[in-house]
């Protein structure tokens, strides 16, 4: 028998109250055993003629026995604190072998009867240590687990391993610190506790990270090599990326407000600037704000990601739909107003760093959207959803531009084996005209030509990578719209 398997021992200390709380412990006991739990008690163990006082003074120093349980009711209580009976003798031997013990975990408190104030009966020497609180009958079940927890050392809360030391506290400075935390502390408080001053406190949130996003400009004026900047600067947003998703999810969970989806929205455009230089800047490579392009281009992707979780389409279709204004200073857009688009630039770097380091991946920015989405609170298949329908939306409101959103996520979606959730719920006709909106549809007819489009020269449309795309497929599209 190996020592897993060896049960272990369990000494029972208490009063012979009356015959009912002996009843109890007895059953107690048997409810033990038959837990796997080699129980000592005085009914079953000392036999007639034998020492009552060695009897008790082996079992609570007995090496071998790993668990003393002291049942309290007033009378146990009463006895020990006096030390008289045989509850004080047994007192007598537990009381040095508590303090004794410098894990003090061999002896528990099981509470069976608390005095007219609903305070707890424990014996004096027991002092302040936890206790196993029987005195409800209501709670008996909830008590034996805790109990057994006790017994075989497997406690509910487990301590979690420690992990990495984060990337962005390795740097030895070299990445600034963003001054959001209070803020988005407070922020996330209202809103939980549906204050009034939850939109000012969002609002100014916002504000103050756009702000400091300025501190993440990439300055080369090391030896490292540029792609490295990037990399350990994207690395460095990640807890504030966290807490900024979480502002996401709380506002599109509280409601579905013009206010809220403008305010995310107005958020989003006031990153814009980022995506190019600025105007004090007259030298610079198309690479410069590469680090700036991938942080504004995955939180534009997960704030979509976030109002299609909560089936928030109205709002989410609101940041497809809604133009974005530029600075005077963007290039390459002759109006002052764009779409969504904008968010979804080309990251030379990246390329750039694939190369050099010879990693040969099909897009090192779909490998670091995926590795950094385990940490956000979305799943990547939700992530991989929201770039397919901004896909899809851009496809079908301007069918005729060059160049549309590239879904860099769906480089993964050959191995989804089922539609998308959004999508395979719309095989339900009352779901799919709610959800429709985010297409800018009125019918699933009109998804044909995006869809034969595709089928005509996918490589062309979508990311390539190790498994086949079935448009089709991630929309269920057979199913849509099937049911009432």
């Amino acid at each position: 028998m190996s020592n897993d398997e060896i049960p272990p021992k369990l000494f029972i200390s208490y009063s012979w109250t009356s015959p009912d709380h002996e009843a109890w412990v007895l059953r107690l006991a048997t409810e033990l055993r038959d837990s796997g739990i080699d129980v000592i008690l005085d009914k079953w163990n000392l036999k007639k003629g034998q020492d009552s006082h060695a009897f008790m003074e082996q079992m609570v120093a007995n090496p071998e026995i790993n668990k003393v349980l002291l049942v309290c009711d007033k009378e146990y209580v009463t006895k020990a604190n006096n030390r008289s009976g045989g509850v004080g003798a047994e007192t007598q031997i537990i009381t040095p072998e508590i303090y004794r013990k410098q894990d003090q975990d061999k002896f528990v408190a099981v509470v069976t009867e608390c005095d007219e104030a609903g305070k707890p009966y424990v014996p004096a020497f027991y002092g302040s240590r936890i206790f196993i609180d029987f005195s409800d009958p209501e709670t008996y079940s909830e008590s034996f687990e805790e109990l057994l927890r006790w017994v075989f050392d497997q406690p509910l809360h487990k301590k979690p391993p420690i992990g990495r030391k984060p990337a962005f506290l390795s740097e030895e400075g070299r990445v600034a610190a963003l001054a959001t935390s209070s803020l988005f502390r407070r922020a996330e408080n209202t809103i939980q506790n549906g204050r009034d001053n939850a939109t000012p406190l969002v609002v100014e949130y916002f504000e103050k990270l756009s702000a400091e996003l300025e501190k993440l400009r990439i300055t080369q004026n090391t030896e490292d090599e540029f792609d490295d900047l990037v990399i350990r600067s994207i690395e460095s947003f990640l807890p504030y990326r966290n807490e900024t998703i979480k502002i996401f999810l709380l506002l599109a969970r509280s409601g579905n407000t013009d206010e809220t989806i403008q305010i995310v929205r107005k958020f989003l455009e006031s990153l814009i600037p980022y995506l190019d230089r600025p105007r004090n800047i007259t030298e610079w490579r198309d690479d410069d704000f590469d680090n700036f392009r991938f942080i504004i281009h995955e939180l534009y992707l997960y704030a979509v990601a976030c109002f299609i979780k909560h089936e928030k389409f109205d709002s989410a279709a609101a940041l497809m739909t809604d133009g974005y204004y530029l600075p005077d200073n963007f290039q390459g857009y002759g109006s002052a107003m764009t779409i969504f688009r904008v968010f979804k630039p080309y990251l030379r770097s990246l390329q750039y760093r694939n190369d050099r380091l010879e990693l040969r991946r099909a897009s090192l920015h779909a490998d670091l959207l995926m590795q950094r989405a385990g940490e956000s609170g979305i799943k990547f298949r939700d992530l991989m959803q929201a770039d397919l329908v901004l896909f899809l939306r851009d496809h079908l409101s301007h069918p005729d531009v060059q160049f549309h959103w590239w879904p860099e996520t769906l480089l993964y979606a050959g191995r989804q084996t089922r539609p998308f959730e959004i999508f395979a719920r719309s095989q339900s006709t009352k779901y799919f005209n709610k959800m429709k909106c985010l297409l800018g549809i009125d019918s699933k007819a009109e998804l044909v030509p995006i869809i034969n489009k595709i089928n005509a020269n996918p490589q062309s449309y979508l990311p390539q990578g190790g498994f086949s795309i079935y448009i089709e497929h991630l929309l269920g599209y057979e199913r849509i719209a099937t049911e009432a």
